[in-house]
């Protein structure tokens, strides 16, 4: 299990460098399938996007469930 400190440090990690890098490639991707079956409707554009957008989340949730919490290990929930 990652500590909290480590999984801030990667959730920023994959907020600053990893969730550019995956939209670049989920346009990528659209512009492939574009390029192969020509253009879609807007609404299977929409929904391919949408699901772009919530794949990303699916390996992602362990390391961001709980960052935005108070760190459970800080000496001040410690005291009595």
């Amino acid at each position: 299990m990652l500590s909290y400190r480590t999984r801030r440090r990667l959730s920023l990690l994959i907020l600053l460098v990893g969730l550019p890098l995956y939209i670049i490639a989920a346009v990528t991707v659209m512009n492939w399938l574009d390029d192969r079956f020509g253009r879609q409707p807007i609404w299977i554009e929409a929904v391919v996007y949408v699901v772009f957008g919530f794949l990303w989340i699916v390996p992602c949730r362990p390391i961001f469930r709980g960052v935005g919490q108070a760190d459970p290990d800080s000496e001040d929930k410690k005291r009595p």
